[in-house]
This record gives structure tokens, C-alpha cells and sequence, in this order.
């Protein structure tokens, strides 16, 4: 029984290093920048959505910003492009959220939150975009506590 097992784990393994899948899959290490970034400017994020929600933009801009400090391995970020190595600009396209989980009263209490938006990467330096994203789809749930103390 194990020989028959081993048999054929390594005729999957022929056959995905024979086809060619192997070449899709690059690990992402460290940053993904370029060693020589060092200062990344991170302006408001642009809005096109209609109807937009109060303060999404500045909030989705302060959450990539903390995003870069926090993976970016000493990355120092700005707002202002002057001086900076590189650039994360951004359009927020369309936001929206939905109900998905009612309690017994039949409010919601979890919510699905979908953004989507255009995001580009540029060296400043070498005047080269490094990451370009016109369809950006970010989505997450969201749940509220029954309890109002809890938003404060």
C-alpha cells in the first residue's frame, strides 16, 4: 500500500516539474521593493466612488501606511512625494457593504466590506513603475457587538 502511495506522489511530482508548473509559482521575500528604497511616499488615496463614506479615503491611505511600516523592515513613510524614493498612489473606484449575518431582531451584525480601487507603485528614482493593479478587490467581514460599550 505505501509503495503504491509513493509510486504515485512521485508520478505527480514528474509530471508538475515536466509541465512547466513549477515556473508560476516566484516567493515573495522581505518587501518586494528594490534594496535602494528606503522613503515611501503615500498620499491621500483619490476617490471616484459615488456616494462615498465618510472618511474612507484618508482611512484606507492610513491603513496602507501602517501596512508598509509594519512589513516594510524600516521603510520610512510620508505623504509628501518630495524626497521620497518611491510613490503608492491610489484611486478608491467603488465601496460598498452588505449585511450577511442578521441576529435575532434582524439587524445586521457582520458585515462584507468590498473596496475597490487602482493601485500603482512607482520608483521615483528610476522613474519605473514597480507594481500596477487597475482592479484592486479588497474584501473583509466585519462584526459588531450587541454590546455598545465595545465602540468606544
Amino acid at each position: 500500500m505505501r509503495t503504491k502511495l509513493r509510486t504515485t506522489l512521485f508520478a505527480c511530482a514528474v509530471f508538475l516539474l515536466a509541465s512547466g508548473f513549477t515556473e508560476c509559482y516566484k516567493p515573495v521575500t522581505n518587501s518586494g521593493l528594490p534594496k535602494d528604497i528606503k522613503i515611501v511616499a503615500v498620499p491621500i488615496f483619490q476617490t471616484e466612488a459615488k456616494g462615498l463614506h465618510y472618511k474612507v479615503d484618508s482611512r484606507f491611505t492610513e491603513a496602507v501606511s501602517r501596512e508598509i511600516i509594519r512589513r516594510g523592515n524600516g521603510l520610512v513613510v510620508q505623504g509628501s512625494r518630495t524626497g521620497a524614493d518611491a510613490v503608492v498612489e491610489g484611486t478608491i473606484r467603488d465601496f460598498f457593504f452588505t449585511g450577511v449575518l442578521l441576529d435575532k431582531e434582524g439587524r445586521a451584525r457582520v458585515y462584507e466590506v468590498t473596496i475597490v480601487g487602482a493601485i500603482t507603485i512607482r520608483d521615483l528614482r528610476h522613474e519605473k513603475i514597480l507594481y500596477d493593479n487597475q482592479n484592486f478587490v479588497f474584501r473583509d467581514s466585519f462584526e459588531f457587538s450587541e454590546d455598545p460599550r465595545s465602540f468606544f
